[in-house]
């Protein structure tokens, strides 16, 4: 293990190339890197589809992308001649290990996992599971001896964004609305709480709450979005066609997101708009909404709950069999606690 010398430290890369909420997760590491190392530039390593996830984060000095097929070699050289003093591999899979080794920067920090240790001089712990997904990527920084003064997570979203979230509500509700975006997205299929159960959660809420829906979906949300949109009817919108970043100007714009296990629920989180989110084979202590002003549903009677399964073997009784009265519970909760204001 290489013994580390703080003091010459003053350019860091951390390299967490790919998925949103994983990307949005890791930036709990930047306070507490700014406040130990406050001259310090602090550069990320995406691919490309994944940039926006820290692209307007003002913590971050730049964003280097990669394809995901693009050869470790080749990243590795320029990696080499922007010249960091320290790499902290947020993602320690065997690429981006292989990735690191070659980079030749002098302090290398991975989790020691299997077949990676080789890659990294100063080793984190390899455990998981104890804590919450974002409190893991911390473990780099008790390798490092870094205190950790802070766990709050980061996300942006510009002027540009933020004026078409606003403009879009403006347009499509009135000032009486309490907004309640939903996102039907996720990852696997397994994730994705079903159509008709969003349209029976949404009912419920609108006979307790005055709300409106704002139905906000992603690629491969085309059908769902759709269904539910058709069965609430004046009840709900659909937003339109966005990209990440016009995406999060809606959700900035809801006074409350719910929302499956997806980058969208944690990007939701880290904008600090009030976050429930919905579980079924993932488990909500690890991947739950990281913030103060979110909760959680999940079916805890549920022999099959956290399967970790893709496709469900069974009939998705994690969604299907969920207590909308819970729901109605927390979203009420979180409103009041939250007394959020938007337009």
């Amino acid at each position: 293990m290489k013994k580390f010398k703080p003091k010459e430290i003053n350019k860091i890369l951390c390299i967490k190339p790919r998925g949103i909420g994983d990307i949005v997760l890791s930036t709990i590491i930047l306070d507490n890197l700014i406040s130990y190392f406050p001259k310090v530039k602090i550069d990320f390593l995406t691919e490309t589809f994944a940039k926006d996830a820290v692209e307007n984060n003002p913590l971050v000095n730049k964003v280097l992308t990669i394809e995901r097929t693009e050869f470790p070699l080749k990243v590795a050289y320029r990696i080499r001649k922007e010249k960091y003093n320290l790499i902290l591999d947020l993602w320690s899979n065997p690429r981006s290990a292989q990735i690191t080794f070659l980079s030749g920067v002098k302090y290398r920090v991975g989790f020691g996992y299997r077949g990676r240790k080789y890659a990294y001089n100063i080793l984190a712990t390899s455990e998981r599971g104890k804590h919450h997904s974002a409190e893991h990527n911390l473990e780099l920084l008790n390798a490092l001896s870094i205190p950790i003064i802070s766990k709050n997570i980061h996300y942006y979203v510009s002027n540009e964004d933020d004026l078409f979230g606003k403009e879009f509500v403006r347009n499509n509700f009135s000032n009486n609305d309490y907004i309640i975006g939903i996102i039907p997205s996720g990852g696997w299929q397994s994730k994705r709480c079903d159509a008709s159960m969003w349209v029976k959660i949404c009912k419920a809420i609108s006979e307790k709450i005055k709300s409106k829906f704002l139905i906000i979906w992603g690629p491969g949300d085309e059908e769902d979005a759709n269904f539910i949109r058709n069965n609430l009817s004046d009840l709900s919108v659909l937003s339109p066609k966005t990209s990440v970043k016009q995406m999060s100007g809606l959700i900035n714009n809801c006074n409350l997101i719910i929302a499956n296990d997806s980058g969208p629920m944690h990007i939701s989180a880290a904008l600090g708009v009030p976050t429930i989110g919905l579980f079924g084979p993932t488990d909500p202590k690890s991947h739950r909404p990281f913030s103060e002003l979110s909760d959680y549903v999940i079916n805890e009677n549920l022999f099959c709950r956290i399967c970790n399964l893709q496709e469900c073997i069974y009939k998705h009784e994690c969604f299907m069999d969920l207590s909308v009265d819970i729901i109605c519970e927390k979203v009420s909760s979180l409103l009041a606690k939250s007394k959020r204001l938007i337009r």
